[in-house]
């Protein structure tokens, strides 16, 4: 009996440390915190590579998943946009243009894999951008006749054209370079960088848009276009031809009868050819991208959506000659991850509660000067 009675104990005990020790592992941080991914465009087979992100930043590639289509092809920068890779708002799908073949793909996530759900022609040449709110796609085509087109979304990733959703940028060859929803869903704001205009449309309730309503920058070398937490849009301007550390930063209200309303204009990136730009999700800081410069900038928001740089401006630097193109900040507000085209690199910074970045090194499984363009991360 009192053996039996030890041994029970025993088992008990077992049990307990059992249970216990899976209890910690489960409360434990998942190593596999998120995934980042990058977009080759390649003129012959368009893929996007993916990466498995650690909960320290670091990434490792998981795959290369064809999107169906043809990219453009090219060296550094040949779309010339912000938003050619982008994630849904609740990060379940990847959408993807496709340049070269005039389309748009769709892919399910899962972690870091993908299954590639739908493959639409986006009615125009060159679609460079696209932007997602709610069961809203809309792409930007460059090419030819410029324009934005406009798809509803349904479950499991599909898509369908909106009819008569088709709206004309000011130009032919405007040399559209980014589009985006306002938080509201109420807008979708455009920019051109031959004309340096950001459009704005309203969205009507059948997912059409409204006529086209004209803004000029205040500051040259319109770019990206992005909007804040709080509403405000934030666009990033190169700055003058030939200017020196001359790239600029700023901030708009969109206003009822759809004319921008100037915040802070004209801050500065003290970089050259701030094109891209980034707001963590936790809506408290912008970060540009500074490619003539490899270096990258920071910007407070207030809740009235004026900029202040943060510290010194620049936050972050990669190494000379990385760079760095499109920027894309995870869910969790915690890293930037900077698409490096002519270093072949995926620069990682960790965010500080203050927005300064330190630099926690590189991934670098993409080809050096082989038209990338796109990076997503959550």
């Amino acid at each position: 009996m009192q053996k039996m009675s030890r041994s029970l104990l025993l088992a008990a005990l077992a049990a307990s440390l059992f249970y216990s020790n899976r209890t910690r592992a489960q409360n434990e941080p998942s190593q596999e915190a998120g995934a980042v991914f990058v977009m080759n465009n390649s003129a012959s087979k368009n893929q996007v590579v993916a990466f498995k992100r650690a909960a320290d930043g670091s990434l490792r590639r998981t795959g290369i998943f064809s999107t169906g289509g043809r990219g453009t092809g090219g060296t550094t920068d040949p779309l010339e946009a912000q938003g050619s890779l982008t994630l849904s708002s609740d990060h379940s799908l990847l959408f993807a243009v496709n340049g070269g073949s005039g389309e748009l793909s769709v892919f399910q996530v899962h972690g870091s894999d993908l299954a590639l759900v739908d493959r639409e022609p986006t009615d125009g040449a060159e679609p460079n951008a696209v932007a997602q709110h709610g069961s809203l796609v809309y792409v930007l085509n460059v090419g030819g006749s410029s324009n934005v087109v406009g798809f509803k979304l349904h479950d499991a990733g599909q898509l369908s054209r909106i009819p008569n959703s088709i709206r004309f940028l000011t130009t032919n060859n405007s040399e559209g370079a980014s589009l985006a929803f306002s938080p509201d869903g109420q807008f979708l704001l455009v920019t051109e960088r031959a004309t340096n205009n950001i459009d704005v449309f309203r969205v009507q309730p059948n997912g059409t848009l409204s006529a086209i309503a004209v803004s000029k920058d205040t500051e040259p070398g319109t770019f990206a276009v992005t909007f804040a937490k709080n509403g405000a849009a934030l666009v990033s301007e190169t700055g003058p031809s030939g200017g020196s550390n001359a790239s600029t930063v700023s901030s708009y209200t969109v206003l009822p009868n759809l004319t921008l309303s100037s915040i802070s204009t004209g801050i500065p990136t003290l970089g050259n050819a701030n094109c891209w730009n980034a707001v963590t999700p936790n809506g408290q800081f912008v970060y540009v991208s500074n490619a003539g410069s490899s270096t990258i900038s920071g910007f407070l928001i207030a809740t009235s959506g004026a900029l202040t740089p943060i510290g010194s401006t620049v936050v972050g630097i990669n190494p000379t000659g990385s760079v760095n193109l499109d920027i894309a900040v995870t869910a969790d507000s915690k890293f930037l991850y900077s698409l490096n085209s002519g270093s072949g690199t995926i620069g990682i910074f960790a965010i500080q509660e203050d927005g300064t970045l330190i630099n926690v090194g590189e991934a670098s499984d993409i080809a050096a000067n082989a038209g990338f363009n796109g990076i997503a991360a959550f």
